[in-house]
């Protein structure tokens, strides 16, 4: 009989993080090398940046990864022969590898200001790395997806975001293992309530929770429990997550 180890409920909060972490320090990096390119040409073009975005993004949506997308969004008007522009490339496990159509004419019928949303409005407005989701990312998967983005800046100004996409139902699998081998039950969310996943099959991807209490908790959360009603919460380091535990 194969016995499982149970896990403290910090040692779940802290795999969930060293999980999300890597995708973080990856972008991170992403940033900082085009960071660097882009600050020694006098004037940034699309015809510049995509071979540069192509060159990481590429790798890390091609075999086995987390990631189903990956690339760069500009500024509008800060390329100098597109005003509009996005440089993403979608694939991952089982997926095809192809590069995001988009259309950038605002004038067409179907063209969407990505300014508005939240992927790109909060790093652009903070000025730091923001977590947007899980919601259904009708641009690019059509599926429950995570969003990792953060500003690229040259001489002090952003230039636009570079980020990747996570796939719930991914992400599921690479840490609901851990986290059913916690002390009691457990949920997943960002910092807005919002689910991500749960050992709870009742409590879905991308619903609110309306726990009492709740969002307050995580603003406080650290890695030692917050009581909350029924339970507690637990930060997953800095990723902006919580791990909801006990309810």
């Amino acid at each position: 009989m194969t016995t499982i180890a149970t896990r403290s409920h910090a040692q779940v909060a802290a795999h969930v993080a060293a999980t999300i972490d890597g995708i973080f320090a990856m972008i991170d990096g992403w940033r900082d090398h085009l960071e660097a390119l882009l600050g020694a040409d006098a004037a940034l073009s699309a015809a510049r940046v995509d071979p540069l975005v192509e060159a990481f993004a590429v790798p890390a949506v091609s075999g086995e990864t987390l990631l189903t997308g990956a690339g760069f969004v500009a500024q509008p008007g800060v390329l100098a022969d597109a005003e509009w522009h996005l440089a993403w490339w979608l694939g991952g496990t089982g997926r095809p590898l192809r590069r995001l159509a988009t259309i950038d004419d605002p004038s067409h019928d179907q063209f969407r200001d990505y300014t508005a949303l939240e992927w790109w409005r909060v790093p652009t407005t903070t000025g730091g790395r923001h977590l947007t989701g899980p919601y259904v990312d009708y641009l690019c998967t059509d599926d429950y997806t995570v969003t990792i983005t953060t500003p690229v800046r040259v001489d002090g100004a952003i230039v636009g975001v570079v980020g990747a996409d996570a796939l719930v139902d991914r992400l599921e699998r690479a840490l609901l293992p851990a986290m059913r081998t916690g002390e009691t039950p457990a949920t997943l969310v960002n910092a807005s309530g919002r689910i991500v996943t749960s050992t709870d099959a009742r409590r879905e991807p991308g619903s609110i929770l309306r726990t009492e209490g709740l969002t307050e908790a995580i603003r406080g959360a650290s890695a030692e429990p917050v009581p909350v009603a029924g339970g507690a919460v637990l930060a997953c380091g800095d990723t902006s997550l919580a791990l909801l535990v006990g309810v």
